[in-house]
């Protein structure tokens, strides 16, 4: 799994060490998510339990963790979650995704979009164009097909299955989304076994359809709870655009999408391959 990009630190700036040093018990705690005995938090934030106990006390003492009397357990503590809760109320994920799309759009080197989930289905909310010229029907507002493209697959693989079904059966006969050149639909087993293959994959592929030429990638963004909350597409032409699995540009996207979740408080549980 990539960790998040965070700003580089300034050196110039004044700096309490200790404070940053019982942070990496705090770390510990939030990447375990259980409660934890002092040893084994201790050696995994590398530093002895007698150093590690006087930062637990304090902790301790305005809230950040809490001591189970019974089993003398380590786990965070109510201001922990409280500071938690008002950091979830006040998260926009398309704000907070924004910069760091704008950041991995050059690396990506291809057109980068980014999509919410709007009340005609997956929609286009912003485009970092490529520097090469690429015509496509795909700007700002644009919906994108439940059925028919890699952002409404991968829409459609982590929604919930009465969420989805919703939006696919919309979209039938409405002229705003963008849909396939081709009238067929997946049967109903197809679909279930393309989505599967999707959440299999960790994302989902386009080649030359809705747009002959055009091939895309597309992973979705996780938020605090492990529901999709966006996303995010990468396009071009087949001749230049390498869509396969293993391909350089897979997995760049991959990491903003990591990046993005992580900033939105995803965590992935234990054993999951990352996407």
């Amino acid at each position: 799994m990539t960790e998040p990009i965070l700003p580089a630190l300034d050196e110039k700036r004044r700096r309490i060490q200790s404070i940053e040093t019982g942070f990496g018990l705090l770390k510990v705690l939030v990447d375990s998510g259980q409660p934890m005995m002092l040893r084994d938090l201790a050696t995994q934030a590398g530093m002895s339990s007698a150093k590690a106990h006087p930062y637990l006390v304090s902790f301790t003492n305005v809230g950040l963790v809490q001591q189970a009397p019974a089993t003398g357990l380590y786990e965070l503590g109510p201001f922990a979650l409280q500071m938690g809760l008002v950091s979830l109320q006040s998260q926009n994920p398309v704000k907070i995704a924004l910069p760091l799309v704008q950041a991995w759009a050059s690396r990506i080197g291809h057109t980068l979009g980014l999509a919410v989930l709007g009340s005609h289905g997956p929609t286009m909310v912003h485009i970092s164009e490529a520097s090469y010229p690429v015509h496509v029907n795909m700007r700002c507002g644009t919906v994108m097909s439940m059925l028919h493209t890699a952002t409404g697959h991968v829409f459609a693989a982590w929604l919930p299955p009465e969420v989805a079904r919703h939006y696919i059966e919309r979209e039938a006969g409405d002229s705003a989304v963008v849909t396939s050149i081709s009238p067929l639909r997946p049967s109903p087993k197809e679909l279930a076994a393309m989505l599967e293959k999707i959440r299999e994959q960790g994302v989902a592929q386009a080649l030359g359809n809705p747009l002959p030429g055009i091939d895309a990638l597309s992973v979705p963004v996780f938020d605090h709870s492990g529901q999709i909350v966006l996303a995010l597409t990468s396009l071009g032409p087949s001749t230049l655009f390498d869509a396969s699995i293993d391909s350089p540009i897979l997995a760049q996207l991959r990491q903003c999408a990591n990046s993005i979740s992580h900033q939105l408080g995803w965590r992935e549980p234990l054993g999951t391959p990352p996407l």
